[in-house]
């Protein structure tokens, strides 16, 4: 058994340790927000953040979180429900189109404003390596500055 914070919430997972993160999160606690894309940590649609930082799920071994703290797109609502500033903003931006993934670019969005408040499109540029088919860059810029200037990012 390992032991994890997922969302808030305290697991335990029977699975061997070597199994990646995105398959514990997806197969075995119901939490598919986060998507396989690539499963070589070039996409990013696996992302989440583990005790706060951005890593690619897909190639996270479980036994790496043991003890740690995990955070999903399904964890980043407001615990009244609401939804976090970015995720209000992406839907204001129109940022989405195929939407696939959005919730990977969304976390590492998440990760840069704590660490940056106020980014440059230069500074999202780099902390953004998240690929996306659709090509909406543009609108995911607008709408990371958009959440920038809400309170409380």
């Amino acid at each position: 058994m390992i032991g994890l914070s997922v969302n808030g919430r305290a697991v335990q997972v029977d699975v061997d340790g070597d199994t990646p993160l995105l398959w514990v999160l997806r197969d075995h606690l119901g939490l598919t927000g986060t998507k396989y894309g690539c499963g070589v940590a070039v996409c990013g649609a696996c992302t989440v953040h583990l005790d706060d930082q951005p890593v690619r799920a897909c190639v996270v071994p479980v036994a790496a979180c043991a003890g740690k703290k995990v955070v999903t797109i399904e964890g980043l609502r407001r615990p009244d429900g609401t939804l976090h500033p970015l995720q209000r903003a992406w839907l204001d931006a129109q940022a989405p189109q195929c939407g696939y993934c959005q919730s990977g670019m969304i976390m590492a969005a998440a990760a840069l404003l704590k660490l940056n408040p106020k980014p440059s499109d230069a500074d999202i540029d780099a902390a953004l390596t998240n690929i996306c088919r659709c090509g909406t860059y543009p609108r995911i810029r607008r709408a990371i500055h958009a959440a920038a200037g809400a309170s409380k990012v």
